[in-house]
């Protein structure tokens, strides 16, 4: 993991996990990944260090998180809607 950066979390409403997507923007506002999230509202991404905003896009709601991610780690990232 010391090579990797990696930045991952949930989606919950209400406390429980939703199924919808989270899109990975750069500094830019530019559209990089989608992933889906999983049955637990899980999501995942590897990206490189810097500064991302994560976009939850689940049924009748869309919020977004800026995050900082650092080289070698793991940043978790909770997204309620």
């Amino acid at each position: 993991m010391a090579k990797e950066t990696i930045i991952q979390g949930s989606v919950t409403r209400d406390g429980e996990p939703v199924n919808g997507y989270v899109r990975l923007l750069d500094e830019g506002g530019e559209f990089t990944a989608e992933v889906p999230t999983s049955a637990t509202g899980q999501f995942r991404f590897f990206a490189r260090p810097g500064k991302w905003t994560l976009r939850a896009l689940v049924p009748g709601a869309t919020v977004d998180r800026v995050v900082v991610a650092s080289q070698g780690a793991q940043t978790e990232v909770a997204i309620a809607v």
